[in-house]
């Protein structure tokens, strides 16, 4: 039995699943470089029915996402800020993960035959510019050196909006939606939630209700039974089918039963449920995987329920280790990836531009098989490191 004193107590477990899912993230992200990478590492391509390893890293950080929603909200709450403030505070945000994932999608799709930049270039000062933008100035800085590193920072998102084309070399064009990105969706799946949680007060039954409406949607879709409504789709439509909010509600529902039952001393109700749900959604992903499989492209029911009880039993397992066994010392050495996640997600960015302008590139055996599954731990952990040393010079970005 935990003491009180440590159940109510700062769940550090959230901190640390944050900083390894980072970690894996980086991971995974850099697989691309090597060669020989086991398939259960990868993501299973489209119209393949399976899933590996990458195609869990994204689903957790959601989840996570979900964790802090409800933590996040009631501090502000508590120190007096109304409800239009708070709403300002998540427009704004979910506003800068959104522009941040428009430029990301259009960079994946950057025509360097038919623009003024080489797309490296192009990238980098596309990076430079979120960090001039979003910065989180220290309380030191002058007002106008901040108000002239924010300007500069737009100045330069403009002129690489301004130049850029995309699309076909015999066809360019300019940008687009395409998708939303991974910081697009990270912030769509914000949004939601986080309206979800201040229209319910974080009422359990509730926050049930738009959970299961997302999944019920997501069904419907993928059962081609909401074809009827195929006219709204390009003007309003639940983001990927209502898979992205479905993980951010499903970490929510759990932060609302930690907060009820596990920091309310009933601990042993809260194991139970976070068991049952964890086993319920794997074993209902696994049950209905004939009726759409289980695919990340596409974000089927299946696949998403899969990943839900798996972040949620990875969620339980911290929880035990990090906050009843007393390990958080165990993750010191990935702490910034948890307290610096969105610096720590830029930094690559800027390395794979100046690596593709340098042309230098690793010998090929450093990058194959298991050799090169340790350069990219180690790549993750580098960029880790350097995440660190910016924080300690308050160089991290904050929105």
């Amino acid at each position: 039995m935990v003491q009180a004193s440590t159940q109510k107590s700062r769940n550090h477990a959230i901190d640390v699943f944050r900083a390894l899912t980072m970690m894996l993230m980086i991971f995974v992200n850099d697989l691309w470089t090597l060669n020989g990478v086991p398939e259960w590492l990868k993501h299973v391509p489209a119209g393949v029915d399976g899933m590996g390893l990458s195609d869990v890293v994204f689903p957790a950080f959601l989840f996570i996402v979900g964790l802090s929603i409800p933590l996040a909200i009631e501090n502000r709450w508590k120190k007096g800020a109304t409800n239009k403030e708070v709403l300002l505070h998540v427009l704004y945000r979910s506003a800068a993960l959104l522009i941040m994932g428009l430029f990301h999608v259009n960079l994946e799709n950057y025509q360097e035959g038919a623009c003024l930049l080489a797309k490296p270039v192009w990238q980098i000062l596309l990076t430079l510019a979120f960090f001039l933008i979003w910065l989180d100035y220290s309380k030191s800085v002058k007002s106008s050196v901040k108000t002239a590193g924010k300007s500069l920072g737009w100045l330069i998102l403009v002129f690489l909006a301004i130049v850029y084309k995309g699309g076909d070399l015999a066809d360019p064009k300019w940008m687009d939606i395409y998708w939303w990105g991974i910081l697009g969706l990270i912030g769509w799946a914000y949004l939601i939630a986080s309206l979800v949680y201040m229209a319910s007060k974080g009422k359990l039954s509730l926050v049930w209700l738009a959970f299961l409406s997302c999944l019920l949607f997501s069904s419907l879709s993928k059962l081609n039974l909401l074809e009827f409504l195929s006219g709204l789709k390009p003007y309003f439509w639940l983001i990927d089918d209502g898979a992205t909010p479905a993980f951010a509600i499903s970490g929510m529902l759990v932060s609302l039963y930690y907060r009820s039952y596990y920091n309310g001393g009933k601990q042993g109700f809260f194991w139970v449920v976070l068991a049952s749900l964890s086993i319920t959604g794997i074993l209902l992903g696994i049950v209905t995987r004939p009726l759409w499989g289980i695919h990340k492209i596409g974000s089927s029911p299946s696949w998403v329920l899969i990943c839900i009880g798996i972040s949620m039993a990875s969620y339980g397992f911290l929880i035990w280790l990090v906050d009843i066994k007393k390990r958080k010392d165990w993750f010191t050495w990935i702490k910034p990836a948890g307290t610096s996640t969105l610096t720590c997600y830029l930094l690559p960015y800027i390395h794979y531009g100046l690596l593709s302008l340098s042309g230098w590139a690793l010998p090929l055996f450093v990058r194959t098989g298991l050799p090169g599954l340790l350069k990219s731990l180690v790549y993750a952990l580098v960029i880790i490191l350097i995440t660190g040393l910016l924080e300690k010079k308050n160089l991290r970005l904050k929105i």
